[in-house]
């Protein structure tokens, strides 16, 4: 009887320990600025794009600038988000709103 109550007192201590570490996760993100997010959703975008050159500002593999050869200078195909001007308000209430649901 002993081993299966300090099994469930583990088990529920576990999941209280679980909860708070999610919600502090939550309450970190809840405090970030909106232009702290905005660079977040940046980076997220950038880190998305699967070659080198996703901003004007990235570099090539082999170190010179991407500029012109940039998937946001280029039309059409992929479109990553690279500026602050980029993420629209209605974005960084997505991504606050998928922070609160924990994803």
């Amino acid at each position: 009887m002993k081993i299966i109550e300090k099994t469930l007192i583990c088990a529920a201590l576990t999941a209280s320990l679980s909860g708070l570490s999610a919600h502090s996760a939550w309450a970190k993100n809840a405090a970030l600025s909106d232009a702290q997010i905005k660079q977040r959703i940046i980076e997220e975008s950038i880190a998305d794009y699967p070659r080198a050159c996703a901003c004007p500002y990235n570099r090539a593999r082999n170190g010179s600038r991407c500029g012109g050869r940039s998937a946001w200078r280029r039309a059409g195909g992929y479109v990553p988000l690279c500026y602050p001007d980029d993420v629209s308000a209605a974005r960084v209430g997505q991504w606050k709103a998928a922070q609160r649901r924990g994803q």
